[in-house]
C-alpha cells in the first residue's frame, strides 16, 4: 500500500470518529417533520387546483354557450389529454323546453260566433225619405213576408224573431193629396247564427224552382212568372227577382199590359230584410225606388247592430 493511500485511510478514520451519529428517537422526530411537511405542501397544491377548476366553471356559466371553458393551470407537466369535440350551441330562435307550452291550444283568426238579437226595435227599420214620405205612415201588421213560390218557404228554419209591416211611398214628382205610386211590405228577420246565409240561398232556389206560379195575387186564374235579376252592392248579399202578370182591366190603361213586382232580400250578419213592393192600385214597381229603399234599409240596421 502506498503512503499515500494510507494517509488518506487515516484522515478518513478521524473525520469519522469526530460526528456522533445521532439518536434513534431524534431521526424518527426529523422523518415525522419532514413527512408532515411534505404533506402540507401536498393539500396546499390539491387546494390551489380545485380553486382554479372552480373559478373557470363560474366563468363559463356566466359566459353562456358562446364561450368555451379554459383549462386550469396546474402545477407540473402537463399530461396529454384527447381533444374534445364541442357540441353545436343550441339555437337562438328555438326557446328553451321550459319556456314551451305544448299544452297551449293553437291560436286561430276565426271570429267568434255573432250574438244574435233577441228583439227588433221600431228603430230598425227605414224610414222614407221626406221626398217620398205620403204622411199615412206605417202598420206593424202579421202576413206573409214573401210571395207564393209554388209552395216554398224558405228562410222559415232558424228564425230568432220577425217583424213586418206595411207603408206607402209617393216618387218624388208627386204632388201631395195623390193617391200612392207603391207600397211595400218590409220585414226583417233574426236567424240563428250560420242561418241567415242558408235562408237567402233557400230562397234562391225556391225562384228558379218556380218559374211559373198559377193563380197568384191580383185575381183568380192569372199566372206570374218569376226569375231572379242580377244584384249586387246591398249588405253581405242580396237576392233580387221579379214577378210579372197579367194586368186586369181594373189595374189601368190598355196601354198597362203586365204588372212587374220586385222582391229584394238583404243579408247583414244574421239579420235579413225583405222589401216586397206590391205596388199601389195595379202601378208596377220602379225600380231606382226600391233600389234607394234598399240602402236606406240596410242602413238603418246597420245602425241598429252598432
Amino acid at each position: 500500500m502506498s503512503r499515500e493511500l494510507t494517509r488518506l485511510y487515516r484522515a478518513l478514520a478521524a473525520d469519522s470518529d469526530e460526528r456522533v451519529l445521532p439518536a434513534p428517537d431524534r431521526v424518527r422526530r426529523r422523518a415525522d417533520r419532514r413527512a408532515r411537511q411534505r404533506a402540507a405542501v401536498g393539500a396546499l397544491a390539491v387546494a390551489a387546483v380545485i380553486a382554479g377548476t372552480a373559478a373557470g366553471t363560474r366563468l363559463v356559466l356566466a359566459a353562456g354557450p358562446d364561450v368555451a371553458p379554459q383549462p386550469a393551470a396546474t402545477t407540473g407537466s402537463p399530461s396529454p389529454s384527447p381533444t374534445a369535440t364541442p357540441s353545436a350551441p343550441p339555437s337562438r330562435t328555438t326557446p328553451p323546453p321550459s319556456a314551451r307550452t305544448p299544452d297551449a291550444p293553437p291560436k286561430t283568426s276565426a271570429r267568434p260566433p255573432a250574438v244574435s238579437p233577441t228583439s227588433i226595435p221600431d228603430r230598425a227599420f227605414f224610414t222614407l225619405a221626406a221626398a217620398n214620405d205620403t204622411g199615412i205612415g206605417n202598420a206593424f201588421i202579421p202576413g206573409p213576408v214573401l210571395p207564393a213560390l209554388c209552395g216554398a218557404t224558405p228562410g222559415e228554419e232558424g228564425i230568432v224573431t220577425r217583424r213586418a209591416r206595411s207603408l206607402a211611398f209617393k216618387l218624388t214628382d208627386t204632388p201631395k193629396g195623390y193617391v200612392p205610386d207603391g207600397s211595400y211590405r218590409n220585414s226583417i228577420t233574426v236567424y240563428r247564427d250560420g242561418r241567415a246565409d242558408d235562408a237567402l240561398a233557400e230562397l234562391r232556389q225556391a225562384v228558379r224552382d218556380c218559374p211559373t206560379q198559377p193563380g197568384s195575387e191580383g185575381g183568380e186564374g192569372l199566372t206570374s212568372t218569376q226569375r231572379l235579376l242580377p244584384d249586387a252592392g246591398y249588405g253581405d248579399e242580396s237576392v233580387l227577382f221579379e214577378t210579372r202578370r197579367p194586368a186586369t182591366d181594373y189595374e189601368g190603361a190598355p196601354t198597362v199590359k203586365e204588372v212587374v213586382r220586385l222582391v229584394r232580400a238583404v243579408r247583414i250578419g244574421n239579420v235579413v230584410t225583405v222589401l216586397w213592393e206590391q205596388g199601389w192600385e195595379g202601378t208596377s214597381s220602379p225600380r231606382s225606388q226600391v233600389d234607394r229603399d234598399s240602402r236606406r234599409a240596410v242602413l238603418a240596421i246597420r245602425d241598429w247592430l252598432r
